[in-house]
């Protein structure tokens, strides 16, 4: 039997790391980008020290809300996939000709012959569970979540959050807070989300291109409408 290695575990949590990472750069950056904004003379006027006590104030709040939603996020599914397959279930069990018909076009759908679909679809009445699995699956597209844990998924969601959300704010950790800092701050999140493409590419193999310049592009978007809402509420 294969065992994961850390790529298989990439992927498993690529949404919650991709996820969590943008939602983190961009609350960050928003801080500092809002104060430079609503600064006619940048963020010399505010002081490294405000920059970092918002910006990690709002960092560490947000990764928990994010954090939180993301393990309720996983557990509401979870209990809405299994009321589901329960009442398909109990449909199979005492209506299970309108099952196997549904079922049976379903396969039909996907390239078997009426025989044989009809053939598999009553095969699978001997397994109700299974048979709820693959309706639910092949019909509405709904994947089972039994491998998938809501409790990891919200640490990694925050663990995201919080490092890649971090990276704003080095340039105000390192240094006193002038135009120079602003421009700091703008290359590393330029960075964290090209950092975030490359994982979107290492995990999916789509092309480099296409993942970087998108995850770049909606990352930078958002931050430039924090530093707009900034300009036009301070200036």
């Amino acid at each position: 039997m294969e065992r994961p290695n850390a790529m298989s575990h990439l992927r498993d949590y690529l949404k919650q790391i991709i996820f969590g990472g943008n939602d983190g750069i961009v609350t960050t950056f928003a801080i500092v980008a809002g104060f430079a904004g609503a600064n006619a003379d940048g963020v010399s006027q505010v002081g490294a020290l405000a920059v970092l006590i918002f910006g990690l104030a709002n960092l560490f709040a947000d990764a928990v809300s994010m954090g939180l939603g993301e393990f309720l996020s996983s557990r509401s599914a979870h209990d809405l996939y299994r009321a589901r397959r329960l009442r398909r279930v109990k449909a199979i069990t005492h209506f299970p000709e309108a099952e196997i018909v549904s079922l049976s076009e379903t396969f039909q759908h996907k390239g078997l012959s009426p025989d044989k679909a009809r053939a598999v679809s009553e095969a699978l009445t001997s397994s109700p569970q299974l048979m709820a699995e693959m309706l639910l699956c092949h019909k509405h597209g709904v994947q089972p979540p039994e491998d998938d844990n809501p409790g990891i998924n919200g640490i990694v969601t925050f663990v995201s959050f919080v490092i890649f959300g971090f990276l704003p704010l080095v340039p105000y950790v390192l240094r006193e807070a002038d135009d120079l800092s602003l421009s700091l701050s703008v290359a590393a999140t330029l960075t964290a989300l090209t950092g975030l493409g490359i994982l979107r590419w290492t995990a999916t193999g789509d092309k480099p291109s296409a993942a970087i310049l998108e995850t770049v592009g909606v990352g930078s978007a958002c931050a430039a409408v924090a530093y707009l809402v900034g300009w036009l509420v301070g200036g």
